[in-house]
């Protein structure tokens, strides 16, 4: 089975990882298959796809758990029916809704998608409240018409857990981009989804209202980089990376920016 990147282009992006196999998601280009069926029984799997939305090519993300097929939509900044599009085409069945911080490219379709499916919003940390009070005046600078200002069902905390089918992940509170932004971390597969916290080779952007550089590196330095160098994520845009290649190589994590 083969992984791709977690590049933002014209169609869906997609991959399969396993606990053991394919860690580092969209970092990795293939899985080792060679286990046999009967152990890989008693693994956690796992499947996403990536939808990139708006113009900003933000990164949905849509997992779900195997065999199970219940999934849970990441960041639906917009383009609503293209989302919707992919959950049919998946044949998942969506019970959840997850922000990772509340930036308009990343809620956008939010309030419109929960209308649709009829499932909560989980996320994110209290902080962006204000953020998603003035959803409207931030899609109006973008020409993004048709976003509502909403509350979600549940913000959330760090050390909070949530959950998706067969898979639970643990919430990281990681300020510094937005002073609500949360990353989700599944133990089992070594696989955290972080929002805009860190990206492949680069870090969230810090010039934004709440934005602190000071508290986004700590935010990396004491949330992200502890989970382990074997760490595969998705970031809310561009490619996918490993927390190990991160530490290594990111330019404002080894202190060469």
């Amino acid at each position: 089975m083969t992984a791709e990147a977690a590049v933002p282009g014209p169609g869906h992006e997609s991959f399969a990882w396993r606990h053991g196999k394919n860690r580092h998601c969209g970092a990795m280009t293939e899985q080792n298959d060679t286990q046999g069926s009967s152990q890989e029984s008693s693994q956690a799997k796992a499947g996403a796809i990536i939808v990139p939305v708006t113009l900003f090519e933000q990164n949905c993300t849509i997992i779900w758990d195997e065999p199970g097929k219940k999934a849970v939509v990441i960041d639906p900044g917009g383009d609503v029916p293209k989302i919707l599009e992919a959950i049919k085409q998946t044949g998942v069945t969506v019970e959840k809704i997850w922000l990772t911080h509340g930036h308009i490219d990343h809620v956008g379709g939010a309030a419109e998608l929960r209308d649709a499916l009829k499932v909560p919003i989980e996320g994110p940390h209290q902080a962006d409240k204000f953020l998603l009070d003035n959803v409207v005046e931030s899609g109006a600078r973008f020409g993004m018409t048709g976003v509502r200002n909403f509350a979600p069902d549940r913000w959330l905390e760090e050390g909070d857990t949530v959950s998706i089918g067969g898979l639970q992940f643990d919430i990281l509170h990681c300020p510094g981009h937005s002073p609500g932004s949360v990353a989700f971390f599944n133990k089992e597969l070594r696989f955290a989804h972080v929002g805009d916290v860190l990206f492949a080779g680069s870090v969230g952007r810090t010039d934004l209202p709440g934005g602190s550089h000071a508290t986004l590196i700590s935010s990396i330095k004491t949330k992200l980089l502890p989970l382990g160098d074997d760490v595969g994520f998705i970031c809310g845009h561009g490619a996918g990376s490993s927390i190990g290649q991160e530490r290594m190589t990111n330019p404002f994590i080894t202190g060469e920016m």
